[in-house]
């Protein structure tokens, strides 16, 4: 492993981290403490710890793509791994933002399907780099899911949407 390759790393850390800024500055806050949620949600302080393998994992699988197929070759894969970057940043912002659960809903199903399609182009080029990404696939799906159970179980809420 050259420099350049050691160098290029850090770049992807820095993209995954500014992916997850969004859900440091859209926090849960008192509106999300208070509607009502289904007994199988997760505990609030399980979000944090989960978010940072899974960025870490993406960060590696996209390192490893660009290492694999060279920037002449990664131009599909890495435009998967942009687009789902820019997905995931914008749940936090309709969710907790603008606590907007029904578009987040939406929203949750085009970041798992583009989480699917990055797969899908990772793993020609790298097995390993695709198969870091299921955790993330995972979680999104369980994301979807809850999504959906908070949608039905505040959708006649007021404060569901209420700024």
């Amino acid at each position: 492993m050259d420099t350049a390759s050691l160098l290029s790393l850090p770049v992807f850390v820095l993209i995954c981290l500014a992916t997850g800024a969004s859900g440091a500055y859209f926090r849960p806050g008192a509106w999300y403490k208070s509607i009502d949620k289904p007994s199988w949600n997760p505990p609030d302080w399980l979000f944090a710890p989960a978010w940072a393998v899974i960025y870490a994992l993406l960060a590696l699988a996209a390192w490893m793509v660009w290492e694999a197929a060279g920037p002449g070759d990664a131009g599909p894969p890495m435009l998967a791994f942009g687009v789902q970057c820019v997905l995931n940043a914008i749940w936090s912002a309709l969710f907790f933002g603008l606590r907007r659960i029904d578009l987040a809903l939406f929203e949750v199903v085009a970041l798992w399907g583009s989480i699917v399609a990055m797969i899908v182009l990772f793993a020609p080029i790298s097995a390993t780099a695709a198969w870091l990404l299921a955790p993330y696939l995972l979680w999104v799906g369980f994301a979807a899911v809850l999504n959906f159970a908070l949608w039905r179980l505040n959708r006649a809420a007021p404060s569901a949407t209420a700024s």
